[in-house]
């Protein structure tokens, strides 16, 4: 007769982590809490406190020299019913339309350029990063230098071809082109960020779409687009939060120089008008109600983009 042992069982194997980590666990935890509490300090005394501080003003009626009173939602109501906020968004919701498309193409047709520039490349990197350092406020002003609708550099450069420049300046039609190609002076920090991205593409699928007899063009549209999807998505929403929240420039060059000749309500971005009922008006909490609408109309339009990122977006790791 033979007997079967089995397998002896073991006791106290139930699959979980030990108990003796969780204080090791614990402590790592409050180390780690230790080194990020400067950004967490940072964070909520200039950003989260103001941000509830801001909806709290657009509640009031304040004018930085008295106490602030509640008002409930008279803010709100006035702001339906100001015309100047409807003309606001329009003009920004123009610029924003005119310069993210713009910035992205351009940005992206210099990238693939750089992508084939060999040992240049860093110095072309270099070279189209700088202007990012401008300041704004000279960027405004040599907006007013080079789109000078009777010397600026730009009416000379297209009357060489025989085209009689616009009043970039002076003409509201041209107004806000004009602040859209102005913007393409701070594209190269896009640019750096796209060809990083597509330094990264596999040159494999390269190979094997030529291979299939894919041309410049159809490796393009096939391989370094969607290679390159994450980092098009990132610029697209940077950009177009840059764009809602456009002032320095557009400021400079048609209000801080206090010049009438200026078609001022062509530049006449939401920014800059939420700046005027603050700071020329002292009207804060009604300028409050006008950055509450603001950060909502950009959480919208964020999601949205996210929305879509989700749809069309390809990452390496998801395949």
């Amino acid at each position: 007769m033979s007997v079967s042992l089995g397998t002896p069982r073991t006791s106290g194997t139930s699959g979980k982590a030990p108990r003796e980590r969780s204080p090791m666990r614990r402590q790592e935890t409050r180390a780690a809490l230790l080194f990020i509490s400067p950004w967490i300090i940072g964070f909520c005394v200039f950003m989260l406190y103001p941000l509830f501080y801001t909806v709290y003003l657009s509640f009031t009626d304040y004018d930085v020299i008295n106490d602030p009173s509640f008002v409930g939602t008279a803010n709100y109501t006035e702001l339906v019913d100001d015309p100047k906020v409807s003309l606001a968004l329009r003009n920004t919701a123009i610029f924003a339309l005119l310069t993210v498309p713009t910035q992205l193409v351009v940005a992206l047709g210099l990238a693939m350029l750089l992508r084939h520039a060999g040992r240049a490349s860093g110095f072309f990197r270099t070279a189209f990063y700088l202007p990012k350092m401008t300041p704004p406020v000279a960027v405004g002003v040599l907006l007013l230098l080079l789109f000078n609708g009777q010397s600026g550099l730009v009416n000379a450069a297209l009357g060489v071809f025989g085209i009689d420049g616009p009043n970039w300046t002076t003409d509201p039609t041209w107004v806000k082109p004009g602040l859209a190609m102005m913007s393409l002076w701070t594209v190269g920090a896009s640019v750096v960020i796209l060809l990083a991205a597509l330094s990264n593409v596999p040159k494999d699928l390269y190979d094997a779409a030529e291979l299939d007899g894919a041309g410049p063009w159809g490796r393009f549209f096939h391989v370094s687009l969607p290679g390159i999807s994450g980092a098009v998505y990132f610029v697209v929403i940077i950009d177009t939060i840059g764009a809602l929240q456009s002032f320095t420039e557009a400021y400079t060059a048609f209000f801080g120089s206090g010049n009438t000749t200026y078609s001022n309500d062509a530049a006449l971005f939401y920014s800059i008008y939420l700046f005027q009922q603050a700071f020329e008006f002292l009207h804060m909490g009604y300028a409050a109600s006008l950055a509450v609408l603001l950060f909502a109309i950009i959480m919208v339009i964020t999601a949205v983009q996210v929305w879509v990122g989700k749809r069309y977006v390809y990452y390496a790791g998801d395949a």
